[in-house]
């Protein structure tokens, strides 16, 4: 039950492919989509809130997404705005989608009170995601139905392959959520981290005499606020540095600001396109 997708088209061609793949086995599934980058501290809670949302997918034609309630006014995360009218059992209907929004903006949604944390994790039924990807997305949804038949069996994977070759890379926020009318969210407290943004991973790493750190040693003068990480024991020496990523991988070195994370992702796409991937 593993899936392998022959290249990266971001999450939309990956959610398409497995709600067709599903819909032949389960027609009347209900599907549930979670990132595998993240921290999860309350697992009973999580199991609570995902049957809620289960439930609700299971007697709606809905798209229910799960939004943490924001701590910081971070840029690294969506944002969704919702409805504080509940329409049951805790799910509120969604407003706007924002991606990622600039430090200003993200201050102000935070201060609103009606803003989450988009975390990535969605419910909905397979009949309630097939449809919306044949609105919002026809082209994407057209190529996967082209491959009815051949999914479960022994010739998927050239029909995927072929797939894939076809369809454009596109969230599945932008090409579908901030799209539909038929979007809610279930407001969430799990103990939810995203370990896919060094802050997060910061944030969950005991501090020693005042920096965080991942397999390095350090050695610390008058420097505080600070994350290092190694791939191997590495003994790092910071003298008067405050506030920093210090990231050391077996090819490259990144030293960013904390407050400038948001740059991170736009430079190592800068990276891998001026070395042509030799670097990442």
């Amino acid at each position: 039950q593993i899936m392998g997708e022959p290249h990266g088209k971001n999450t939309a061609a990956c959610i398409a492919y497995a709600a067709y793949k599903i819909a032949e086995q389960d027609p009347d599934g209900i599907i549930i989509v979670a990132p595998s980058d993240q921290l999860i501290l309350d697992r009973e809670q999580l199991n609570t809130q995902i049957e809620t949302a289960y439930n609700f997918a299971r007697n709606n034609d809905a798209l229910i997404t799960l939004g943490i309630k924001p701590h910081r006014p971070d840029t690294g995360y969506g944002y969704i705005q919702f409805d504080e009218r509940e329409v049951g059992a805790g799910v509120n209907k969604v407003k706007t989608f924002t991606e990622k929004p600039p430090l200003e903006l993200a201050q102000k949604f935070l201060e609103s009170g009606d803003f989450l944390w988009n975390a990535g994790m969605f419910i909905w039924s397979v009949n309630s995601i097939l449809s919306a990807l044949n609105e919002h997305l026809p082209e994407m949804s057209m190529a996967f139905a082209e491959g009815k038949g051949a999914y479960n069996t022994a010739i998927e994977r050239e029909h995927i392959d072929r797939i894939y070759s076809q369809i454009n890379s596109i969230s599945i926020d932008n090409g579908l959520l901030e799209k539909a009318d038929n979007v809610y969210v279930l407001p969430s407290d799990f103990g939810w981290s995203d370990l896919g943004t060094w802050r997060s991973v910061m944030d969950h790493t005991e501090p020693i005499n005042g920096n965080s750190s991942l397999n390095a040693i350090v050695h610390n003068i008058d420097s505080s606020r600070n994350l290092v990480v190694t791939e191997d024991e590495k003994l790092v020496v910071l003298k008067d540095l405050n506030g920093y990523f210090v990231i050391d991988t077996k090819n490259a070195l990144l030293i960013c600001k904390t407050d400038q994370e948001q740059e991170i992702k736009r430079i190592s796409t800068e990276v891998k396109k001026k070395f042509k991937g030799k670097y990442s």
